[in-house]
């Protein structure tokens, strides 16, 4: 699925989409949450209409990224009948547009199965998700998520890329959680100038997104990391 990691690089200005949200939190903060439903928070996150902004700032620049999220309902990629979700993010430093981008994540339902993604450059990948996706999950729980191979065209001719998607829970307070999605380096190419990404949202005992952060972490070519986390305003 299109990630928010490999979009916001762009518009850093380092190489080479996505979603956040918030919400109230629960009102018992002394209730503890050990098992949250993570199926729901995914579909939040990649599937559900929703607008966030997400900022950093890097040296002496302001850099944001503004995602705007829209259900395409039912649609038709490689073969099969899917449902679709686009992803719009506006990449800007020092308030100047650097970079806009548009996909579609393409995924089926009952299980949640995410199948690709296309994007406004014609990029065109294919997800294999070789586990499922579980509609709970406890606090320190964790798994692989997809593998996802990425194409200039829908051609399918020249592949450029192939990455490792997993997931994570971890505590946050009583009552939330940190769910993050860690995508790899380009498995293609021994220095992947795009590096790594993680998203990691904010959930409640409801699944629902309360806040979002994404870090990237994109290697130099004297050998040192440079390493850019944005939070959702």
């Amino acid at each position: 699925m299109k990630t928010l990691g490999l979009c916001i690089v762009a518009g850093l200005g380092l190489s080479a989409c996505a979603m956040t949200g918030n919400t109230d939190q629960n009102n018992n903060a002394n209730r503890v949450v050990t098992q949250y439903p993570v199926e729901a928070a995914i579909l939040n996150i990649y599937t559900k209409q929703r607008s966030d902004k997400l900022i950093a700032t890097v040296g002496n620049q302001s850099v944001s990224a503004e995602i705007q999220v829209t259900p395409k309902g039912s649609m038709r990629f490689n073969n099969k009948a899917v449902q679709g979700a686009e992803v719009n993010t506006i990449n800007k430093v020092n308030d100047r547009i650097t970079d806009q981008s548009v996909a579609i994540n393409y995924f089926t339902l009952n299980p949640l199965v995410f199948h690709g993604f296309t994007d406004s450059t014609g990029k065109y990948s294919l997800s294999n998700q070789t586990t499922v996706i579980p509609k709970i999950a406890t606090v320190g729980d964790s798994s692989k998520l997809i593998t996802e191979n990425i194409y200039t065209n829908s051609s399918m001719r020249n592949k450029i890329g192939t990455y490792n998607q997993d997931w994570s829970l971890a505590r946050d307070t009583n009552n939330t959680a940190w769910f993050c999605i860690e995508t790899s380096g380009n498995l293609l190419l021994s220095s992947d100038p795009a590096g790594t990404s993680s998203e990691c949202y904010k959930i409640n005992a409801k699944g629902e997104l309360l806040a979002s952060k994404v870090t990237l972490n994109q290697p130099s070519s004297n050998g040192s990391a440079r390493t850019v986390t944005l939070t959702s305003q």
